[in-house]
Formats: structure tokens, sequence, C-alpha cells
């Protein structure tokens, strides 16, 4: 009879038990069974210093590949209803009707009208001027560098100067070259009503600015090295985009979280053209030491949620395009939101962003009402126009910053954001970019609330396709001076609110109130560059509010 002392009874069960573990865990890994889901791990902080960019390309994140279904709380759901209509024919019929939203009473100002639009281009007119944008430094020899496409926000109040500024350089072939500079508003006349600490414009900013002053760098202008993506599939008449090197169309904001930001359009992992986000501090790091420097508390500044530049996505994979841009974020309590695009007939889309560039399906309202219409929007001899988003968006409190019962709340705050109608000459080349306002709701799900009723013009811009005469039919000194009409186009680039914001602290540089200044950066004519200060309520005159949801047939 076989005996074995106490403890060794247990080792025959014990190596069984192991030879069944080991059993079991290499059946489950097999490397020829691909995984539904490959997780992503979060991205170490990164920070190049500029000089080694072109050396050591940043890290590229890639979340093309990972497309998930939304959870179910990120579906909006709605009762459906009918109302009972009597046809003209006397019988009775159920049909679907408009539901047109009931209008916040805080947005009552934003629908007032107080200036008629010019009867031949239909504009509206600002008093506000656009001003020039130099990159040369004080005391510095002239620039040989072409500029254009500026995007701009400003500092935190402790910093040393009020804005950061990207422009692109015009170049001899297509590759593309992004420049950044921290800059300074120089003010001529009196400067009242200006922030006491707006300097006035000395005889050489002016040589550079001109007479109204303007916006000028104060720091080297550095180029900026995105390191170069590839594209999965350029084919046919995007098949020059595989070889053009360098990003375009930046465009730089604040987070809800003040996170500095910028989203650059280049090759896509996915299809042709994409649009791609990176923190700004990984690429310029004197930003990052700005923002660990809050005089009140010690900081390191906020949390990165792309220090890797990170490919944005849009699921499912069959509503991409194979040329994507244009696309704007917002930031509702603290998440992050991406606005694809908003047409007169697809309506718009949007999604949440899930992490690592990761989105949800389009969250739009299925019973949303198109908001953009091109009704009226046609000119006699004129094609018609094409709409598409501009800049990047803006948190609004719908009351004065200086209004003593003046709180943020759900029922008075909203998003704007700039878009544009494009119309094209005899060649279907840009004519004209006409300038209008959108603004929606910032709690779910998002309704449109109001578009401009006619495009912007600032004081000193003009309409292409009109004469001088009827461009400034509505300025009576302008007609006396036989004033002719200024650049072929402009175009509005990014929207920020303006420095000079007393405790004016990163987390709080997307949001604003009626009576703040917002900072718009303006291209002209694809060769120079320009801005314009215009209070937030000027802006959003003169409204139309949308028409809201439509229920469907029972």
């Amino acid at each position: 009879m076989l005996y074995l002392p106490p403890l060794r009874r247990l080792l025959s069960p014990a190596l069984i038990l192991l030879v069944v573990i080991v059993f079991y865990k290499s059946s489950i890994h097999v490397s020829t069974v691909p995984l539904l889901y490959r997780s992503i791990p979060p991205p170490g902080g990164v920070h190049v210093p500029i000089s080694g960019l072109q050396q050591h390309a940043l890290p590229l994140l890639d979340a093309s590949s990972n497309h998930i279904s939304p959870p179910k709380e990120y579906y909006y759901s709605y009762n459906t209803g009918t109302t009972d209509l009597k046809s003209t024919n006397g019988n009775d019929s159920k049909a679907s009707i408009w539901m047109r939203p009931i209008l916040n009473p805080y947005l009552g100002t934003l629908f007032q009208c107080p200036a008629r639009p010019n009867k031949f281009t239909n504009h509206i007119r600002l008093s506000n001027i656009i001003r020039n944008v130099s990159m040369v430094l004080p005391n510095s020899e002239k620039e040989t560098r072409v500029f254009w496409n500026p995007t701009i926000f400003s500092l935190p109040y402790w910093s040393r100067n009020q804005y950061l500024l990207v422009s692109r350089i015009v170049t001899d072939g297509l590759h593309q070259q992004n420049v950044l500079c921290e800059a300074n508003i120089c003010h001529t006349g009196s400067g009242e009503g200006r922030p006491i600490e707006e300097k006035a414009c000395s005889n050489d900013d002016i040589s550079f600015l001109g007479a109204a002053g303007g916006m000028r760098c104060e720091t080297e202008p550095v180029v900026l090295s995105v390191p170069p993506t590839p594209a999965e599939s350029c084919e046919g008449k995007f098949g020059a985009y595989v070889d053009i090197p360098g990003f375009h169309d930046p465009r730089i904001f604040w987070s809800g979280k003040g996170e500095p930001l910028m989203m650059v359009n280049t090759q896509s992992r996915y299809a042709c053209f994409g649009l791609w986000i990176v923190d700004l501090r990984t690429l310029h790091p004197p930003l990052s030491t700005l923002l660990a420097s809050t005089p009140n508390a010690s900081s390191l500044g906020p949390l990165m949620s792309y220090p890797a530049l990170t490919e944005l996505t849009r699921n499912p994979s069959s509503d991409r395009s194979p040329l994507e841009k244009n696309w704007m974020l917002f930031f509702p309590a603290g998440d992050s939101y991406i606005h694809y695009e908003i047409s007169p007939y697809g309506g718009r889309t949007m999604a949440k962003v899930l992490g690592g560039g990761l989105t949800t399906a389009n969250l739009t309202d299925p019973k949303e009402l198109p908001c953009l219409s091109e009704e009226g929007q046609e000119n006699q001899g004129q094609q018609s126009g094409r709409w598409h988003q501009a800049t990047n968006s803006l948190r609004l409190v719908l009351c004065e910053r200086k209004g003593r019962d003046c709180r943020p709340s759900a029922e008075n705050t909203v998003f704007f954001a700039v878009v544009h109608r494009k119309l094209p000459n005899s060649l279907s080349l840009p004519m004209r970019y006409e300038r209008y306002f959108i603004v929606w709701s910032a709690v779910p799900p998002f309704s449109m609330l109001g578009v401009s009723r006619h495009p912007i013009l600032m004081s000193n811009e003009t309409a292409t396709g009109f004469s001088p005469k009827e461009n400034w039919a509505d300025n009576v000194e302008a007609l006396k001076e036989d004033r002719g009409n200024w650049a072929y186009f402009s175009y509005t680039v990014s929207i920020a609110y303006a420095w000079g914001r007393k405790s004016d602290g990163p987390v709080f540089k997307n949001t604003g109130y009626l009576d703040d200044e917002v900072v718009l950066g303006i291209g002209i004519n694809d060769k120079s560059q320009g801005f314009a200060l215009v209070v937030a309520r000027d802006l959003l005159q003169c409204l139309k509010a949308c028409p809201g949801r439509a229920s469907s047939n029972v």
C-alpha cells in the first residue's frame, strides 16, 4: 500500500491543478485570434524643445482602428407626437408638425436688430475695424516672409505678453509652414476704454502696423514642427495630397479644463486628410512654464489630455470623408464634443469625445430641422453659396459680467462659433466668404438656437461682387470720400476672448459674457492677416431663431 506523509498528500492534486491552469491560459492566448478592441495605454507627458523637433518627432497616438459604439446613455430619445390637421378638402389627417423651441428669455437681446442691412449686399456693418498683425519684433528690420491665416488666443492675466499667435507662412512649394509667437496689441489715440496695461503705439509700431495700430510679435516667431503623418488612402483627385509635407489650417483654443490646444489638418491614418490635436505645451515649453506659475496657488497647470499628437475620429467609419476639415470642439460641463459639420441640407453632426481621439456615433437630435437656409441668400446673378464651419467655439453666458445678478446657469449659457458661406466666381474659385454666427444650447441635446440673419462685415471690410458704391451705401462718409473696395476676400480663422479680464486663469478662458470683448483672427487674400476686437453682444446681434424639431407621422 502506497503511503505519503500528510503534507505530501496534497502534491498530486496541486500538480494536476497547475497543469489545468497552464493549459487553460495557453488556450485563450492564441496568436491567430485578434482581439476585438485593442486598449490604448494612457500617454505619458512629453516635452520636446522646439529646437529638437526636426530630429526627435513627437509620438503619435493612433486611435483610428479603435471605434466603438456609444454607451446607451449617450443616445437621446424624445416622446413622439402628432397633430390633427384639417386638410383643405375637409378630411381630417395626422401630419408631422414643426416644433419650434421655446425661446429662452435670455436670448431676447440676440434677436434684436439695432442696424439695418445694406440694401445691396445684405450685410450688417459693425463699427469695429480690422487692424494689422505684424510678425516683426520691435526695433527690428523688415520681415521678408509673408504670413497669413492668424489663429489667436489670449494668455492668462499674469503673463508678460497678452496673446499667443500662430500664423501660416506663404511658401514657394507645396510644403506647409507655421510659426508661433507671443504678441501684444498697441493702440493709437487716447486709449479710452482700452485696458490700462495696453500700451500706446510707438512710431516704430505705426511704421509696421499703420495709423490704427494693431498686434505685434514680442517674441521671435518660431517654426512649429509637427511630425509627418501617413495617409491611408488618397485616390483620384486627392492623389496629390499624399506628398504635401507639413500641417495646415491650425486652430488654437482653450479647452473647458484650461488646456491650450492646437488642432491641425494633415494626412490621415484612416483616409487621406484628417484632423489631429495636441497640447501646445508640448510644442511650446514656455507656455508650460507660464501655466505652472499661477500667482495665487502652486500648480503644474491643467493636466494634458493630448500630450501626444492624436488623431480625432468620426464613428462609424462609413460616415468618414476622404478629406476631413473644419471640425470644431466644444466643452460643456468638463466634457469634450466634436461638431463635425452643419449645412442647410443635411443638418449637422456631432459626437462626444471618449478619450484618445475616440468618439461616439452622431448624437444630433434626429428630428432637429436644419437651421441654415439658402432662402433669401442668393444675390442676383450669383451662384448659390456653400456653408462650412470656420472657427473654434466659445462658451457664452447671456448676461453682462458687470451685472450684479449675473450668474452662469444651464438656462443662460450657450456656445457660439463662426460659419462661412463661401461663394465662388465664374471659375469656381473663392470670391467671397460671408461671416455668420451660430448659437447652440450648452446642455444636451445641444439644440441649435439661432443663426445670423445677415452676414457680418467689419467697418473697413467690403464684399467682392459688389461695386464700391453698393458696398458703402450704408456709410455716407465713405461715399463722400469715393472709397474703393477693400480686400478681394477675407475670412475668419479663430475667435477668443480678449486679454484684459481680471483674474482670468486658463480654466475661464473659454467662457465669457455679453459685455466681454472677442478677438477675431482674420485672413486676408490668402497672403495677409489682421484681427478685430468686438464685444460679444455686437457679434451676435440680429439672430433668427432656428425652426426646432419636427415630429413624425404616426
